[in-house]
């Protein structure tokens, strides 16, 4: 005699059992391939390895009525017994279909094998609780899965923002074909963003989840796709973007890339949800650029401008990179002297018409619009003229405080650069 949860089950039903399995497991796969459709595309492997898996399971239900203690080791054992290929070729619910057709037939067939109506009932009763076995069994393996590639992603990710930010020009087809297996299109442009991660304590997280979940989160309702990756104590966001267009795409040089282009309205919301995922603290943004190949000019002006926003406590949340440039410059930035100068000094001095000049009159007379046409000799209305022409070649108004930081910086470094001073040694003492 044999003990199971609701009773006992004779010896000789047990032996029965035993001899029907392949039976019963053979009638379970037929009626799998006639009751779906997806069955009869596997393959004869896949197929035989269901069948495998079906045995298996009727063979340990017949232990299982002699020792239901074992109940979890059984269970597992079947799915672990299953071909490594037909455990990545099928999913979840189709896993559940085929416990749940499985279940039916044993149903339908074992309990008849009881000695009597007492035995019968008990086997039925065993089927239901071993089929709910299996099912929890099945959603363990399957969750056991998908841990393990949740952390092969999570190091997947990390490899790939670590060569953005440090540029691995060499390993460039690597880079795309990790970013790829993450659902990364190569065709999109991209933007990082830099802050501090969310606080481990976050109470919105669910207990034992990903640490960066809130993002993630933020990121699918964003409808955008993104690579997260750790600098330091920082949180580096590659952020994906529309596809390129044609005249971005045609674009050559490095300086061009980098330069990068605005962002669309939908792409500012993005953007903004996104910064709000992240921890207390600024959030910064490089400049669009035209890939992910490209992105390591966005993702080192967006680290270079974190570094540097603490000098300005007042900066928008998430701020860009490029409207730090006066204090980049102060924390040392080579290429935010640069930039200052190609961008900002270099149009005002080859453009002419006297614009440095009345641009640093002008913030020397501290914005008085009247006292700085005195002292050009010109009527205000040129004044006006000259600094509209300003911020139409610079995009920064000398009118408005940063602006004015910002022009009076630039003009400073071109002039200490033309006189033979150096501005990059200037701003490493």
């Amino acid at each position: 005699m044999a003990g199971s949860r609701g009773g006992t089950v004779s010896e000789a039903t047990l032996r029965r059992l035993e001899l029907a399995t392949g039976g019963v497991a053979g009638a379970g796969v037929a009626e799998m391939s006639a009751r779906l459709p997806w069955f009869a595309r596997l393959t004869a492997d896949q197929r035989a390895g269901v069948l495998m898996v079906t045995q298996t399971g009727a063979a340990n239900f017949v232990t299982w009525l002699r020792d239901p203690d074992a109940t979890p080791r059984l269970t597992a054992e079947a799915f672990r017994s299953a071909p490594p290929d037909l455990a990545r070729r099928m999913t979840l619910r189709q896993t559940v279909e085929l416990v749940r057709i499985a279940t039916e037939v044993f149903e339908e067939r074992i309990p008849a094998l009881g000695a009597d109506r007492a035995e019968r009932a008990m086997l039925v009763t065993a089927v239901l609780r071993f089929g709910r076995e299996v099912a929890f069994a099945a959603a363990t393996v399957y969750a056991s899965a998908a841990e393990s590639r949740g952390a092969w992603d999570a190091r997947l990710e990390a490899l790939v923002v670590d060569a953005v930010v440090r540029a691995d020009r060499d390993s460039e087809g690597a880079l795309l074909s990790r970013a790829s297996a993450l659902g990364w299109d190569p065709k999109a442009r991209a933007l990082a963003l830099v802050g501090d991660p969310p606080p481990q304590d976050d109470p919105t997280r669910p207990p034992g989840s990903d640490p960066l979940h809130a993002v993630r989160r933020a990121a699918y309702r964003a409808g955008v796709s993104v690579l997260l990756g750790a600098h330091g104590s920082h949180l580096v966001m590659i952020m994906s973007l529309a596809e390129a267009r044609d005249d971005e795409a045609a674009d050559g040089g490095p300086d061009d890339e980098a330069r990068g282009t605005d962002l669309t309205r939908g792409e500012s919301k993005a953007a903004l949800a996104l910064a709000d995922a992240f921890g207390p603290g600024p959030v910064v943004a490089g400049p669009v650029v035209a890939g992910l190949l490209d992105a390591h000019h966005s993702a080192v002006r967006a680290l270079a401008g974190h570094r540097a926003v603490a000098a300005w406590p007042g900066a928008p949340r998430p701020v860009s990179a490029d409207d730090l440039l006066p204090e980049r410059v102060l924390a040392g930035d080579a290429s935010a002297v640069e930039q200052l100068i190609r961008d900002v000094a270099r149009p005002l001095r080859e453009a002419g018409g006297s614009l440095v000049e009345t641009v640093e009159s002008y913030l020397d007379h501290a914005g008085v619009l009247e006292a700085c046409a005195r002292s050009l000799f010109v009527h205000p209305n040129t004044v006006r003229y000259r600094l509209r022409r300003v911020a139409d070649l610079t995009g920064a108004h000398a009118a408005d405080a940063r602006g004015s930081r910002l022009l009076h910086m630039a003009i400073a470094l071109d002039r200490l650069r033309t006189t033979g001073a150096s501005p990059e040694s200037t701003t490493r003492r």
